[in-house]
């Protein structure tokens, strides 16, 4: 499911970051896909989480990075055995969605008052009964906040 496994050459500033925060990374490349995906992770990503959730993943992150950044996920060529991405790469094709930062800022915060009114505001006793029997599994954030704070 989650296709071919790439190798860094070296450890990029995203990584130096990720791993400050006790996260490992491994880049794979689902198959039809034309660029390595990166998942950062806390524990062993190929069994403490499900198959529904690394696809889940998976088409989250080649919808959006389709649309964030086009030269490399959206490309016209797939990534061969050795890749090195190219935000200059001219065969690529871009998607009818535009991507505006300055908008989306706006829409975070409209978005989240509006989950905060329909959603945590009304259920939040059960959405906290969920977050407790949840919080023990290794993909919860709980778990992953307990996790960091114990390698600190």
């Amino acid at each position: 499911m989650l296709g071919v496994e790439y190798l860094p050459n070296e450890s990029s500033l995203t990584e130096q970051y990720f791993k400050k925060m006790g996260l490992q990374v491994r880049y794979f490349m689902p198959e039809h896909s034309v660029a390595p995906l990166a998942f950062y992770f806390v524990g062993d990503l190929l069994n403490d989480y499900s198959n529904l959730e690394l696809i889940s993943t998976i088409a989250t992150m080649e919808t959006f990075q389709k649309i964030y950044r086009p030269e490399i996920y959206n490309a016209h060529v797939a990534a061969g055995a050795r890749y090195q991405p190219n935000l200059a790469n001219p065969q690529h094709s871009l998607t009818p969605i535009v991507y505006d930062r300055e908008e989306r800022s706006r829409l975070a915060k409209q978005q989240g008052q509006f989950a905060f009114e329909h959603l945590i505001k009304p259920y939040q006793s059960q959405l906290e009964r969920w977050s407790a029997s949840v919080s023990a599994s290794p993909a919860s954030p709980s778990y992953l906040a307990r996790h960091i704070q114990s390698r600190q």
